[in-house]
């Protein structure tokens, strides 16, 4: 077995790890999951608001970041829906509007009762990076006049008496980057003590636990955390496990996992060649 572990061709290696990938998602496995606290916090954040809340959904990322990112923004948008929150959409970012669009499609083809202008709004994309926050916050038409489709902000139920942000309940970010979480936090959650949760990728994590639980009640870190939150959601609302669009991330966290596990099993097996090598005078 050492001789022939030790002369493994790599290729077998590689076909190993295809097959850890493959079969998951061919067989779209799906792995119970336990939510962190910080995810539970999200979670509880936008579930505990009373129904029809404001909620200002800040969608800052691109085509680029979804496989990330669009799980956890999916899941924001359909909480709100079920709970029936007033919800402004908005991005900071230039490709971030096909982004909304499709939380926009998800909302006119899984809850055709909510209408437009009345329970949700899209507001685009805003040039400046954090400046169009620090306007928002003093007088939204500083900044916004109009939404998506140059309609007047005063010509639409939801928005006629809207001011600032600061009379939001609660800000929700998707972030890839800059302008992000950390612009919502600095000029929006701290200085206006406007209650934020977010969600973020891999890499961008651990620069915003630091901001947990004061300027963030909570944080969703890359597609791990919105598999999370997707396990709370279904647990929550039961109607959505007959939707296999609403358990994406739980999806994909199948092969990460398999995957993971084979890795770590070639570690092992790696040092234990090596060892046995070594006590054999191979090495």
């Amino acid at each position: 077995m050492y001789e022939f572990l030790k002369n493994l061709d790599r290729r077998w290696i590689f076909l190993l790890i295809l097959l850890a990938v493959a079969i998951p998602i061919l067989g779209e496995w799906q792995f119970p999951e336990k939510p962190s606290p910080m995810v539970q916090s999200v979670f509880d954040a936008i579930e505990n608001l009373p129904a029809g809340s404001d909620i200002w959904m800040a969608y800052d990322y691109d085509p680029g970041s979804q496989g990330e990112l669009h799980p956890m923004a999916l899941a924001f948008t359909r909480q709100c829906a079920f709970k029936r929150h007033k919800m402004y959409f908005m991005t900071l970012w230039p490709q971030g509007p096909p982004m909304i669009q499709k939380n926009i499609e998800l909302l006119i083809k899984e809850f055709p009762d909510l209408e437009y202008g009345v329970d949700y709004v899209n507001l685009g994309y805003r040039p400046g990076y954090e400046g169009p926050i620090k306007l928002a916050v003093i007088d939204l038409r500083k900044t916004i006049a109009a939404d998506v489709d140059g309609k007047s902000l005063d010509d639409l139920p939801m928005t006629r008496d809207f001011k600032n942000i600061q009379e939001v309940d609660l800000i929700v970010n998707v972030s890839a980057g800059y302008p992000g979480t950390k612009e919502w936090v600095l000029y929006a959650s701290t200085s206006y003590n406007i209650p934020t949760v977010a969600g973020c990728t891999g890499v961008q994590a651990p620069y915003l636990y630091p901001y947990v639980p004061q300027q963030l009640d909570g944080l969703l870190g890359a597609i791990k955390g919105a598999a999370e939150y997707e396990f709370l959601l279904l647990e929550a609302y039961p109607s959505l496990r007959e939707n296999p669009k609403a358990q994406e991330a739980l999806r994909r966290m199948g092969p990460q996992l398999l995957a993971h596990l084979v890795l770590i099993g070639l570690i092992v097996a790696g040092n234990v060649i090596y060892f046995v090598g070594r006590s054999r005078g191979d090495v």
